[in-house]
C-alpha cells in the first residue's frame, strides 16, 4: 500500500507558522481573524495527522519540538510556493505602477528576494521603490508621494500601520577601533532625522557615556565603511553586521538596545490591484521569513485555550 500524505492543509500550515512567528496563539488568532479554539483546534490536527508532537506543553507555556522547528523550515517553503502558484495562475493580467518608500537598510537586507518573486509573478506592474529616512518617507506618505510605506518606529504593539517585522539592534564595531571602557565613544551615524541616531545618543545620555560624533553618512554603504575602517561604533540591526564586525555591547559596557519594529502603511482608500496584491505579499512574505538570529524557532508560547 502506498504511504499516505501527510495532512499538509494549506490552512493549518498558515495557522502554526503565524503562532510561531507572531509569539502565542491569542496573537495568531488575532492576525488570522479566528477564535483561540479555533487555532488550537488546528494544532491539535496537526499533531495527530502527522503523528509528531509540534509542541512541548509545559504548564501554562509551551515551546516548538525539534520536529516542530524541522515543519518550520517546509511550512514557509509551502506557503511560498502556493503564494507564488495563486499568484501566476490567479492574477495573471494585473499591471499598473506601484510606489513604494522603505529604509535603505531594510530594502537592502530583506526586500530583493521578496521584489523579485513579486515581479516574477506579476511581470506587467512596474515598481518605483525610493529609499530615504521613515521621518521622509511618513511625510512623503502623507502627502501622497507613496502607495505603501515601509517604516521604522519604536516598539508600540497595535498602532498606525501593520507591524511586519522586528530588528534586534546591536552596537558593532571593527577589530581596528581601539577603544578601552569608559572612553569617550566614537560614533558613526547617519544624519538627522535618523532614528537610529537618535536611539543611539538617547541611549547613551541616559547611561552617562560620554560621546563624540566621529563619522556622519547618509548612506548604509558609507556607515558600514566607516566602522570597517575603525571609525568608530555605531548600531546596527544584528542582520547587517558585515564580515569582521563586532558586537561590542558587553566589551565597551554599552547599554542594552530594545528591538526595533518595521510597519507597514498603506495609502488610505481604494487601492490599486498591483497595490494590494503587494502590500500582501509582502506581508506574507515577512510572515514566513527566519526571523533575526533564528529567534522564530526557540520561543515560549502560551497554551491553546483547550490546554488551560
Amino acid at each position: 500500500m502506498p504511504t499516505p500524505l501527510p495532512p499538509f492543509d494549506l490552512d493549518l500550515l498558515r495557522s502554526f507558522v503565524t503562532i510561531v512567528e507572531s509569539g502565542g496563539v491569542t496573537r495568531a488568532a488575532e492576525r488570522l481573524g479566528r477564535t483561540q479554539s479555533t487555532i488550537s483546534l488546528q494544532m491539535k490536527r496537526l499533531e495527530e495527522g502527522l503523528g509528531r508532537r509540534l509542541f512541548q506543553r509545559d504548564g501554562r507555556s509551551f515551546a516548538m519540538t525539534a520536529e516542530g522547528e524541522q515543519l518550520l523550515i517546509y511550512a514557509r517553503r509551502l506557503l511560498t510556493l502556493a503564494g507564488e502558484a495563486c499568484a501566476v495562475l490567479m492574477e495573471p493580467e494585473v499591471g499598473g505602477t506601484v510606489r513604494l518608500g522603505t529604509p535603505e537598510d531594510f530594502a537592502t537586507t530583506h526586500l530583493p528576494d521578496i521584489l523579485f518573486r513579486f515581479a516574477r509573478a506579476h511581470p506587467q506592474v512596474a515598481l518605483e521603490v525610493r529609499c530615504d529616512f521613515t521621518a521622509n518617507l511618513l511625510d512623503g506618505f502623507t502627502q501622497g508621494d507613496f502607495d505603501l510605506v515601509l517604516c521604522k518606529r519604536e516598539p508600540q504593539g497595535a498602532g498606525d500601520g501593520l507591524r511586519v517585522w522586528r530588528e534586534k539592534l546591536v552596537w558593532a564595531a571593527s577589530p581596528r577601533l581601539l577603544l578601552l571602557p569608559g572612553q569617550t565613544v566614537p560614533l558613526v551615524l547617519a544624519p538627522a532625522p535618523d532614528l537610529y541616531r537618535r536611539r543611539t545618543l538617547e541611549a547613551l545620555e541616559r547611561a552617562g557615556i560620554p560621546w563624540r560624533i566621529a563619522y556622519t553618512s547618509p548612506s548604509l554603504a558609507g556607515i558600514q565603511a566607516a566602522v570597517s575602517a575603525g571609525l568608530g561604533v555605531t548600531i546596527l540591526s544584528r542582520d547587517m553586521l558585515a564580515a569582521g564586525f563586532q558586537v561590542v555591547d558587553a566589551s565597551l559596557g554599552l547599554p542594552d538596545l530594545t528591538d526595533m519594529e518595521i510597519a507597514l502603511h498603506r495609502r488610505p482608500g481604494a487601492m490599486s490591484k498591483a497595490t494590494e496584491l503587494l502590500a500582501d505579499h509582502i506581508v506574507r512574505s515577512l510572515e514566513q521569513a527566519p526571523r533575526p538570529g533564528g529567534r522564530g524557532l526557540d520561543v515560549s508560547l502560551p497554551a491553546p485555550a483547550t490546554h488551560r
